[in-house]
């Protein structure tokens, strides 16, 4: 049997259903919390915002609109709650701000520790190269990459025709391609 849309869950958690709340959050945690971590680079704002979207899609009555899906829904409030933290506290240009926390890879306790070692430099070079990357650009990857988002959804939660959605997600792949090949090669 085929499991339920996330629409039929978030009707039937609306009608009353704890269990179908549970399976959307089982869904979804992970990505929404690694988009929120990639894109706000501070784990504990990242944790804030997280619980106040669940809090948020608790609180509300309101379905995605049009042809919304569920997941570009949750992210757009995801997002939303970002930038309204972002503007309370005064941080104009957040993405391009640096901040001191670095995020570090979660690493599989059965690597060994080389290996630990190895995927916690890699990790802190994609975090490096993210950074480099134009606010729009990083946006765009990261909700494709940690939000696995089709780019029409991308284009929908983000305003941004599809064509310059695509272009900036080419833009970022090809930049990281470079910025992370010149670390190698240095």
């Amino acid at each position: 049997m085929d499991s339920p849309s996330d629409e039929a869950l978030l009707a039937r958690y609306r009608d009353g259903d704890g269990a179908a709340f549970e399976a959307l959050y089982a869904r979804h945690r992970q990505g929404l919390y690694r988009f929120l971590v990639s894109l706000s680079n501070k784990a504990e704002l990242a944790e804030e915002v997280f619980q106040d979207t669940w809090l948020s899609l608790i609180r509300s009555s309101s379905q995605p609109q049009g042809r919304a899906s569920f997941r570009t829904w949750l992210f757009q409030i995801a997002r939303n709650r970002l930038i309204d933290h972002w503007r309370k506290h005064g941080i104009h240009n957040p993405l391009h701000d640096s901040y001191d926390e670095q995020l570090h890879a979660r690493l599989d306790d059965s690597a060994g520790p080389e290996q630990q070692l190895s995927l916690s430099r890699d990790q802190g070079r994609l975090d490096a190269a993210l950074q480099d990357l134009p606010e729009d650009q990083r946006e765009v990857f990261l909700l494709r990459l940690r939000g696995d988002l089709e780019l029409p959804q991308i284009a929908a939660l983000t305003g941004a025709p599809l064509e310059t959605v695509k272009s900036r997600l080419r833009y970022a792949q090809q930049k990281l391609r470079r910025l992370l090949a010149e670390e190698v090669t240095v």
